[in-house]
């Protein structure tokens, strides 16, 4: 796991290093979740008061762990307090994975997809280059995996991976569903209807 230290406005010591490098990788040793990094930003708190630390984990699946904390008296209780947070996420993570598993006897399978961002064609505005209208522009290209998971399961994703939508493969109907957070705060649920 690719662990990054960083300080914002202080220096942070190889001492401090040392013990945020150790900490994490006990804690991913302790629940045996895969991570593929980490990132942790110290800085001073408000108007130079205490420190605040940051904490961002990248597990399998795109899935992110957040955490923050601040201390007004070390950077390293700071560090603690934020690591206590991302420990607890991890516990409940690891938890819902095996209830799931045991119940369900589910592999954990994913599927290949891409995901692309068109250009909108403006009518108005006639472009002048050939063959515009056949090719649009593409802005954005990416690879994502659809997880094969049940929709309870597929809001423990959205919220573990702080994004707005997540599409998923449904493991009771094998249907390809998608959760999304509206709006007002709740979690929709698109499902196709049976063919």
């Amino acid at each position: 796991m690719d662990i990054r230290v960083s300080g914002q406005q202080i220096d942070v010591g190889a001492s401090l290093t040392t013990h945020i490098e150790t900490t994490l990788g006990a804690m991913v040793q302790k629940y045996g979740v895969r991570a593929t990094g980490a990132n942790v930003t110290l800085k001073p708190g408000p108007h130079d008061a205490g420190f605040v630390c940051d904490i961002l984990m990248q597990l399998t699946q795109g899935l992110v762990l957040k955490a923050s904390d601040r201390s007004m008296n070390t950077a390293q209780l700071g560090f603690d307090g934020a690591a206590e947070k991302i420990d607890k996420q991890m516990r409940r993570y690891k938890r819902r994975l095996e209830d799931h598993h045991r119940l369900n006897g589910v592999k954990d399978v994913a599927f290949d997809a891409e995901y692309r961002v068109l250009r909108a064609i403006d009518e108005e505005v006639e472009d002048t280059t050939s063959d515009s209208a056949d090719n649009p522009l593409i802005v954005a290209e990416t690879r994502v995996d659809i997880p094969d998971a049940s929709v309870s399961d597929a809001v423990m994703m959205l919220d573990l991976r702080h994004t707005g939508a997540l599409m998923f493969r449904n493991s009771r109907t094998g249907a390809y569903n998608m959760v999304y957070r509206r709006e007002d705060g709740h979690i929709g649920w698109v499902e196709p209807p049976a063919a």
